[in-house]
C-alpha cells in the first residue's frame, strides 16, 4: 500500500518515526507533517497563506514538512501532486498522550484522520496514552502500538467503510504489549478547566488552564476504560456531521 503519514506532534517526533520504522517494511511510506507542533488544532486549514512545504528526507524520500496543520498536510498530499502514487490510506501519529472521547474534537491527531476520510481516504488516528510508572523516553512507548497497526493494517482499512466515510480512532496504553484490542464507544470528557484573566499594558489576557483530575464518563466499555485496562481501543468515528431532525415539530417564523 501507499501510505501517508502525518500528525500534530510535528515532523521528526518518536510517534511518527516509530510508525515509518514498521510500516516501510512492506510498505511504501510518505511522510508531510506540520514543521511545528500544532496539537489542539482539531480540523483546522490555513486559506489566507501559502505554505511552506520542505523536503526533508532527500531527494526521492518523499518526506516533507509543511508550514501548516495536520488537516493542511493532508490536503497538500492529496491534492498537491507532489507524491508519486495514489494515496491507499492516511496514518495519522502515533500521538503523544491519548485522544478518547471529547478529544476526538479538538485533536489535531484526529483532525488529519478525520480530513483524509473527507477526501474518501482510509484514516486512521493513532495515539498513545501515558500510564502510570511507564517507562521510556518521556514516558511514552510507541513500538507496540506501530506493530500493532502493521500487523492489522489491512483488517483497520476496511473498516473505514467502502468509501472510507468513517476513520478509526485507535488508542493504547503506553506499554511494551498489550492484553488485546477491542472495539470500544466514545466517553464523554470532563476536563475542569476554566480561563484565567489577566491585565497588562491596558489589554486584557486570557489563559486556559487546568485539565487536571479529568473526568471520563460514558457506557460500560468505553475508550478510555479499555485503554486503563490495557487494551487498544478502536472506535469508528462518521467523518461528517449527522443532522438528526426527527420527532421535532418546532415551528419557525419568517419575517
Amino acid at each position: 500500500m501507499n501510505l501517508l503519514l502525518t500528525n500534530d506532534d510535528g515532523y521528526g517526533s518518536d510517534g511518527i518515526e516509530a510508525l515509518y520504522e514498521a510500516l516501510s517494511a512492506e510498505h511504501s511510506v510518505w511522510i508531510v507533517a506540520p514543521s511545528a507542533n500544532r496539537s489542539g488544532c482539531s480540523c483546522g486549514i490555513n486559506m489566507a497563506r501559502p505554505l511552506r512545504l520542505e523536503e526533508r528526507g532527500g531527494e526521492g524520500s518523499f518526506r516533507f514538512s509543511l508550514d501548516g496543520t495536520p488537516a493542511d498536510c493532508v490536503i497538500a498530499a492529496v491534492k498537491g501532486g507532489f507524491l508519486p502514487g495514489r494515496i491507499d490510506a492516511v496514518i495519522s501519529g502515533i500521538n503523544r498522550d491519548g485522544n478518547l472521547g471529547t478529544d476526538i474534537v479538538y485533536s489535531g491527531t484526529c483532525g488529519a484522520a478525520r480530513q483524509g476520510a473527507i477526501y474518501g481516504v482510509p484514516s486512521l488516528a493513532l495515539s498513545v496514552e501515558r500510564m502510570q510508572g511507564a517507562d521510556g523516553e518521556d514516558g511514552f512507548l510507541y513500538g507496540a502500538l506501530a506493530r500493532f497497526a502493521m500487523d492489522n493494517l489491512e483488517r483497520l482499512v476496511r473498516c473505514c467503510g467502502e468509501r472510507g466515510e468513517y476513520f478509526l480512532n485507535v488508542n493504547a496504553p503506553s506499554a511494551e504489549r498489550f492484553k488485546g484490542a477491542r472495539w470500544a464507544p466514545v466517553c464523554e470528557r470532563e476536563y475542569n478547566d476554566y480561563i484565567a484573566l489577566e491585565r497588562a499594558d491596558g489589554c486584557a489576557f486570557t489563559s486556559l488552564l487546568g485539565g487536571v483530575g479529568i473526568e471520563s464518563l460514558g457506557e460500560a466499555g468505553h475508550d478510555q476504560i479499555t485503554v486503563q485496562e490495557g487494551y487498544v481501543s478502536v472506535s469508528r468515528i462518521r467523518a461528517l456531521p449527522v443532522s438528526e431532525h426527527q420527532g421535532l415539530a418546532e415551528d419557525f417564523v419568517c419575517s
